[in-house]
């Protein structure tokens, strides 16, 4: 079996598309896309199957949310492995390793006897999943440059946007004809496919003439280039914060959700597919209609409101006023609606600002944000347990935290 060679195929320095050419293929969208899609395909297929999964492995709720723990941090440590290491040998090598460790540690998690050995699955799936992501970032960096690179941000995630839609779904329809590993299976076939997919289509995007030598060293001094940078810190901050608004609903919703307003695996699927149309529709609007018209430091704060308000609005259903899972949705709906304008914009705004170190730069706020969501995806459940008001308190400290972080270090106000 043979695909393009690591020098010679693909994308080259001279293919870059600047901020008024013409924008990505439709293989390279989808393919980059689905390999963005693994985070959040990792993260939520399994989550219909969570309280089925405490009672078969004899845990608790907050134990087994610690699976997602696991997997959040593994996705933050890789992405600090794999982007400087693209940025030294490129992104082809690299991205078949990972996606390789990817599909054996899912296959552990399959077979997993206990919680323990579950987690620590999760976490080498997380790591070598992190290759697919920030690998992607950082090939877009390589490619496109200006609103070019907003376009082609857009487009992934239209495809990355569609799985957190579908994997709740697809998820509780499995759990009908089988239990909670055959999810784990699914996405061992998900990620089979996906590395021949990539063996045989994707080319090097990094020419030898513009990667980093040297080895840890030379690395740290680039990361720590970029973050003595305010604005880019400004940038990585608040994707974090937000991200993590994003993961207290990721990781408490599900249980939140079943055992506070009993609800079924499948309508807790349905709501989290349609809670997802608003990241997708709303980052298609950004990334098609609002970046042409509107600088970005303009929609941040628009965007960056919508988890403050939604963590707010939470809060006021459960110690004002309750109107019950009719007025919960609709906030949740608001919180992922806003993630569809802020993180595009902050990852792209931090991304434009590296362009001597895409994979490091890339690495820094995914490390930042999965950092970020695997130390706020348990607080939902403190006390053991999960209430609709520890999450809105979670989500609106996130949102204000983001906030704070773009009006700060950003300081949009300024140009410099």
């Amino acid at each position: 079996m043979t695909g393009p060679t690591t020098e010679t195929t693909g994308s080259t320095a001279d293919e870059r598309t600047t901020a008024g050419g013409a924008g990505p293929g439709r293989a390279t969208v989808v393919v980059l896309g689905s390999l963005v899609a693994l985070g959040p395909l990792t993260t939520d297929l399994y989550l219909p199957a969570i309280p089925e999964l405490t009672g078969d492995l004899g845990s608790t709720a907050p134990a087994v949310q610690l699976t997602l723990t696991g997997s959040l941090l593994g996705l933050a440590i890789g992405q600090l492995l794999f982007g400087p290491m693209s940025d030294r040998l490129g992104r082809r090598r690299p991205l078949l390793a990972g996606m390789v460790l990817y599909t054996l540690s899912t296959l552990l998690c399959a077979f997993a006897g206990s919680v323990a050995v579950l987690v620590g699955g999760r976490f080498l799936q997380g790591l070598s999943g992190a290759a697919g992501l920030v690998i992607a970032r950082a090939i877009a960096r390589d490619r496109f440059e200006g609103v070019a690179m907003i376009r082609f941000m857009a487009s992934l995630g239209l495809i990355s946007g569609l799985a957190p839609i579908f994997a709740p779904a697809v998820g509780a329809q499995l759990l009908r004809v089988t239990d909670w590993r055959g999810s784990f299976l699914a996405l061992v076939l998900f990620g089979a496919v996906l590395t021949a997919w990539v063996l045989l289509t994707l080319g090097e995007s990094l020419p030898p003439e513009r990667r980093h030598g040297g080895g840890l060293g030379t690395t740290l001094r680039a990361i720590g280039g970029l973050l003595r940078d305010r604005r880019f810190t400004g940038y990585v901050l608040t994707s974090a914060f937000s991200f993590g608004a994003l993961f207290a609903y990721v990781g408490g919703s599900s249980v939140v959700l079943q055992s506070e307003y009993q609800i079924s695996p499948q309508t807790y699927s349905l709501i989290f597919a349609v809670n997802s149309l608003g990241v997708v529709g709303f980052s298609q609007l950004n990334g098609r209609v609002l970046v042409q018209r509107l600088p970005m430091n303009r929609l941040l704060p628009i965007g960056l409101a919508a988890p403050l308000l939604a963590g707010l609005a939470l809060i006021l259903f459960t110690t004002v006023w309750d109107p019950g899972l009719a007025g919960v949705w609709p906030a949740l709906f608001l919180l992922m609606a806003g993630m569809g304008m802020v993180l595009p914009n902050s990852s792209a705004q931090a991304l434009t600002m590296a362009p001597h170190a895409a994979g490091s730069a890339s690495a820094l706020i995914g490390v930042s944000t999965f950092t970020c969501g695997a130390l706020v995806a348990p607080l939902s459940s403190l006390g053991g347990r999960p209430s609709v008001l520890l999450l809105g308190i979670v989500v609106a400290g996130c949102g204000a935290a983001a906030l704070i972080a773009f009006v700060l270090l950003c300081r949009p106000w300024t140009k410099n």
